[in-house]
């Protein structure tokens, strides 16, 4: 079985994205690993090389200006990355700058590869999420639940803002209505692209807002813009996380600044009322 893994990233590092411990963590399950570096300013492009790892093929690109509008210049940059992968690769691994794979779910990965790689009409492999917020011990279980993340190279193409794929003949969106293409794999992804200090999380939205709306944000965000720090309304109703974190966080988790204990999300009158818009969602 030949797997080929890629991903893309542009000014990760200012950011305090863990790009490098994603890049690690997808290591061990691929035969080579693209890494599609944007026109950054920040040192990213050095990181990347000083990781050392020869199965890293690293391409370079420039971001369009006038896809700076839903996302879709990440979709352009998946693609980019995707069209390098080994065309006699069985697999395409792809993991976003934050996302990490975990060591105990290298060999539940595998198995999922191996045992659906010889099913042609099979388009992909689905994994669960567990989304980080604020910091290392809470998951936002209102967020989305499964993307498509293992696909097969030259059949697919990223779409939208890069959350999932389409089949590349028809364009019809792999999401969980078409589960005659995808099947789940073991493991899942663990997401902590919200895990950063408030001043940072800040920047971030800054960013989305310069390439979802073309620096002309909805309401909600020129609220948030208007702080000099930012977290999620819903920080305080997360779900306390108990499990183990993958072993490439280690030093990352250590080194953060924790914030102090709240009060049980059952005994906060708010948490009912956010439940009650939303739903309960674990």
């Amino acid at each position: 079985m030949i797997v080929s893994g890629f991903t893309f990233c542009r000014n990760v590092k200012k950011l305090d994205y863990p790009f490098v411990e994603s890049i690690r963590s997808l290591l061990p399950l691929v035969d080579e690993l693209v890494v599609n570096v944007g026109d950054s300013d920040d040192g990213t492009l050095d990181t990347v090389k000083a990781i050392g790892d020869p199965k890293i093929r690293v391409v370079e690109s420039v971001w369009d200006p006038t896809r700076s509008r839903d996302g879709l210049v990440y979709a352009d940059q998946t693609n980019i990355a995707l069209s390098h992968c080994r065309p006699d690769a069985d697999w395409a691994f792809y993991l976003q700058s934050d996302e990490i794979i975990h060591e105990k779910d290298q060999a539940g990965i595998r198995r999922s590869m191996e045992r659906y790689k010889d099913d042609p009409a099979l388009l992909g492999l689905m994994f669960r999420y567990k989304h980080f917020v604020g910091d290392y011990f809470r998951l936002d279980p209102w967020a989305y639940r499964r993307a498509l993340r293992i696909v097969r190279p030259g059949k697919v193409v990223s779409v939208g803002d890069a959350l999932g794929f389409a089949r590349a003949s028809d364009g019809l969106f792999i999401g969980k209505h078409q589960k005659n293409l995808w099947r789940y794999s073991e493991g899942h992804i663990y997401h902590y692209g919200w895990v950063k200090s408030r001043a940072l999380l800040r920047q971030k939205i800054q960013v989305q807002v310069d390439y979802y709306w073309e620096g002309n944000p909805p309401e909600k965000d020129v609220r948030v813009l208007s702080r000099e720090d930012y977290m999620p309304e819903h920080y305080e109703f997360l779900k306390p996380f108990t499990g183990s974190h993958p072993r490439v966080m280690k030093d990352r988790i250590a080194s953060f600044v924790s914030p102090p204990p709240s009060r049980s999300r059952w005994l906060q009158s708010a948490f009912y009322r956010y439940v009650l818009r939303h739903g309960f969602k674990g």
